[in-house]
């Protein structure tokens, strides 16, 4: 864990599933979700200060969402505690590459971690270099239960031959490896309302808290992205073709180039380069502002005139 998470604080020995995980699970509830705008700041702390107790607080508020992902793979037969202590792993490497300025929430970004280094885990723990460790395998192995679940083939033992074939056939693997991995994995699954001690009426889910948005919250974001995404297209217009090639290659693309490459473009200093980015960069805040205040006005505007509208209505 010392590699992955270099220059990251470690969660509290308190805060270790190996020992009583029920109560680990009691205690990660503690931690409050943040708000994006205090995840935002969390993270530039994090990311241009080395904030350590900035990047504590973002891994500790989406412990609970370790715990969920890592009960998703409590029927390979492998300790949940080990789980999530893998998924942690995961959650501190996503803390320590998020980006917020790509404008997307840290769970969004973090549950690929997370889900990643479970999966590794498992893989390792099961040994299927002994079977193969081809992408099609290890779609295999992670998708097989989800599939029998849809063909409502939950029952332990082998599945029918139209079964295998389907599968075969979904996944793009050999008949036979769907009949071997099956059998592999014919391990009796944890269930979540199983209770958390012999005695008492307290369930593993009453652990758990549901993070996922529901549905309204699910369409405003997308509404709040399209609407971002618009009015950072406008911003970019404002900019220099120069100041916009730079901006959008320093900060808005998967792979930024470095000062070195842009200098060497453009014939002049990194220096020079560097001054260009910032001065871009506070153009497009200073545009997004004043288009995020205009937006607010028309709101404004035409809240007050269908209230007006209503009451003109309601004297007649």
């Amino acid at each position: 864990m010392s590699t992955v998470s270099a220059n990251l604080p470690a969660l509290p020995s308190a805060l270790s599933p190996e020992g009583n995980l029920s109560r680990y699970l009691q205690e990660i509830r503690k931690f409050p979700l943040l708000e994006p705008q205090e995840e935002f700041m969390l993270a530039k702390r994090w990311r241009e200060h080395g904030d350590s107790q900035a990047a504590h607080k973002l891994v500790t508020s989406h412990l609970r969402l370790v715990a969920k992902i890592a009960m998703g793979y409590r029927g390979y037969g492998l300790p949940v505690a080990e789980l999530i202590s893998e998924g942690n792993v995961g959650m501190m490497q996503a803390v320590k590459r998020f980006d917020p300025d790509r404008g997307f929430r840290l769970a969004t970004y973090a549950m690929w971690w997370i889900r990643a280094s479970i999966q590794e885990y498992i893989l390792h723990s099961w040994s299927l270099v002994k079977m193969g460790t081809t992408a099609a395998q290890k779609k295999l192995f992670f998708n097989l239960r989800k599939l029998k679940g849809q063909m409502q083939a939950i029952e332990e033992g082998d599945l029918s031959p139209e079964q295998v074939s389907k599968i075969a056939t979904r996944l793009g693997v050999p008949e036979e490896e769907v009949v071997n991995m099956n059998r592999r994995l014919a391990a009796p699954d944890s269930s979540l309302n199983a209770a958390v001690k012999a005695e008492g009426d307290m369930e593993w889910q009453d652990w758990l808290v549901d993070d996922s948005p529901n549905q309204e919250a699910r369409l405003a974001d997308n509404q709040e992205l399209g609407q971002r995404k618009h009015m950072l297209a406008l911003a970019l217009k404002q900019l220099t073709d120069r100041e916009r090639h730079i901006i959008i290659e320093r900060r808005l693309v998967d792979e930024p180039q470095t000062l070195e490459d842009l200098s060497a473009k453009y014939g002049i200093s990194r220096e020079r380069v560097r001054q260009i980015e910032v001065r871009a960069f506070d153009k497009l805040q200073k545009a997004m502002k004043n288009m995020v205040v205009e937006a607010a006005a028309e709101s404004s505007r035409k809240a007050e005139a269908h209230s007006k509208a209503e009451a003109q209505a309601g004297t007649r």
